[in-house]
Order: C-alpha cells, then sequence, then structure tokens
C-alpha cells in the first residue's frame, strides 16, 4: 500500500521533504498547499499532485499523513487540527515557541491517540548515527562529554529573527536534541552565555548571535554546545563523544571530500554551504523513518515529547543567559 502524504508549506524545507517524499517508492505526494500559489504550484508540478486548501486536506480521508513545513507560528494549531482529523503528522520543530502551549498540544495530541514525529533531522545523519552506533556498541566505554560545534555560515535576516524565539528555541534547539541523543540520559541543569559579535542589530532586536553552553546529566555527564550566527568558512557541523574507554567524532562534512598536497600545503574544498545541502541524506532519512512507523504500527521518534523537552531546554537556556546563572530543570 502506498503512503498518501499531503505537504503543508512549499518554502525552502517544504521543497526539501518534497524530495525526500519523491524518492521514497512507499509514500506518494498527493496534495500541497501555501499561502504563495505559485510556491505550492511549483512543487505540484514538480510532484504530480495538486494544489489544495488546508480544508480539502483535512476532510480528505484518502490523505495518511501531513508534513508541516509552514511559519513556527502555525505549528500546535496544525497539530492539533490534524490530529482531531486522525492524520498521521510529521512537523517541523519546534511545536511551539510557548512551552504552555506546546504542552496543551500534546494533550489534545494524547486524547486523539495521533501519531506525531518532529522534525530534529539530526539524529538521521548518517554521520551522527554513525557516532551513536559507536557508542551504543561500546567501543568507547560509558559516554562522559560530549561536544557540539553548530555554526551557520551567516545571520539570518532582522525579519526572521523578529519571529524566530531567539538564537536557543530556533538553533541551539537542535543541538539539545542532539546533546540528548548523544548523552542518553536526561539533562538536569544548563548553563548558558549569550553575546552579540556578529551583527549589533540581532542585539538591537533582543537576540543573541553568539552563544556556548553546558549541560549536565544527573550522573555529571556533560555536553559542551558551540553556536554562533557566522562561519566564515561554511556550515560548521561538528560532534565529539567522549568515554571511559575512547571518544568518537564526526566531522564536517564536504560537497567533495578530496585533499590536494603539494608544495603550498594541504588544501580541502569547502564545507557545504547550508543545511539543504547538509543534510539532504537526513532529511531523506527523517521521512523514511516516518514512513516505516505509519506502515509497522510503530511509535515515531522524535516524538512530540521529545520536541517539548527541547523548548523547555531552550528556555532554561535563555534563562541561564540572562541570569547569569545556572538554572535547574
Amino acid at each position: 500500500m502506498v503512503t498518501k502524504l499531503a505537504l503543508l508549506g512549499a518554502g525552502r524545507i517544504g521543497k526539501v521533504h518534497a524530495r525526500a517524499i519523491a524518492e521514497d517508492k512507499r509514500a506518494r505526494l498527493v496534495a500541497v498547499v501555501d499561502a504563495v500559489t505559485e510556491a505550492a504550484q511549483a512543487i505540484a508540478d514538480s510532484a504530480g499532485c495538486r494544489v489544495s486548501s488546508i480544508e480539502d486536506i483535512e476532510a480528505d480521508r484518502d490523505i495518511d499523513a501531513v508534513i508541516i513545513c509552514t511559519p513556527t507560528n502555525t505549528h500546535a494549531d496544525l497539530i492539533e487540527r490534524f490530529a482531531k482529523a486522525g492524520k498521521a503528522i510529521f512537523c517541523e520543530k519546534p511545536i511551539d515557541l510557548d512551552v504552555d502551549r506546546a504542552r496543551a498540544c500534546l494533550e489534545t495530541v494524547r486524547k486523539s491517540g495521533a501519531k506525531v514525529m518532529l522534525g530534529f533531522n539530526r539524529r538521521f545523519d548518517p554521520h551522527f548515527r554513525a557516532v551513536r552506533q559507536a557508542i551504543d556498541e561500546g567501543r568507547i566505554g560509558k559516554v562522559e562529554m560530549v561536544t557540539i560545534t553548530s555554526r551557520d555560515p551567516g545571520p539570518p535576516p532582522a525579519e526572521y529573527i523578529k519571529v524566530s524565539g531567539g538564537i536557543f528555541r530556533d538553533m541551539t534547539i537542535h543541538d539539545f536534541d542532539m546533546a540528548r541523543f548523544l548523552l542518553g540520559q536526561e539533562i538536569v541543569s544548563v548553563i548558558a552565555a549569550g553575546a552579540v559579535l556578529v551583527d549589533p542589530k540581532i542585539g538591537e532586536l533582543g537576540d543573541y548571535d553568539s552563544a556556548s553552553l553546558i549541560l549536565t546529566t544527573a550522573s555529571g555527564r556533560q555536553c559542551l554546545i558551540s553556536n554562533s550566527r557566522r562561519a566564515s568558512y561554511g556550515y560548521d557541523q561538528r560532534i565529539e563523544v567522549h568515554g571511559s574507554l575512547g571518544s568518537v567524532s564526526a566531522e564536517n562534512q564536504r560537497p567533495v571530500s578530496i585533499e590536494v598536497a603539494n608544495k603550498g600545503g594541504y588544501t580541502r574544498p569547502p564545507l557545504h554551504d547550508f543545511f539543504m545541502t547538509r543534510y539532504t541524506a537526513a532529511y531523506a532519512a527523517e521521512i523514511s523513518a516516518f514512513i516505516d512507523s505509519l506502515e509497522n504500527g510503530t511509535a515515531p521518534s522524535p516524538s512530540a515529547e521529545d520536541g517539548l523537552i527541547a523548548l523547555q531546554l531552550a528556555d532554561a537556556a535563555l534563562r541561564s543567559a540572562k541570569q547569569g546563572a545556572i538554572v535547574k530543570i
């Protein structure tokens, strides 16, 4: 049986998911909706599906699930709406920028029994998953410290900063989920320091563009996170896990992995320019995992609860940065 999907949102991440769906023979994109009709039509023409409306998708019993790629402030409402309509849901992070609203949304999901998966795509990156596999196989012993470096090539426009929820809810939230994924334990305290080093306008809008964090579990395991809205050398995505018997790491990826050596030294090609190309395989793998859960009747992961925990950690980090103190979870 082919799983029939509808895409809500035809922006850049919507295009990424449309391509991922097209690559999976078990699924078919049958409808797409966006406030910008031209954007929806472009995906519809490429996928061979129809441009639709929220109402039509909600009422269409042949549609098994929706992929939500709309602006953040619509996520909770759409999750609730389609949960009540009996659809399975894949939603980009976050559920909402407000923890209480996210909790209320999850309560609706629980009552409906709907399946909801959150788009923490980095769990599905083949390099990061290989790190997790090395941990699971005991190759580095017990995890003690995790280091995550996550730096964007450049800051987003001011218009985006205004609605993003800030660096911790928008950017670091991926790293909070990855920290939990690699630490294997829940985080009980956060200490964060934020600064404005890239663009003064970001500071004027009440946000940070640079941040350093230490997360700690009840057993004392630690995760260090380094964030910046500027990396002049490309999209910087690295992790290292240190354990009692050794360490395992995943280096930056490049579109072409070669190294040239001559009398001038050693040179390698530039890094990926941003997430759309760096995490192509991860986006395809997460959509595949979502379809797996629908076919097998298993709970999707990352779950809506994972999204709530990451949002709670983001709020704790913001409080810590503002107060200059450790915040207990």
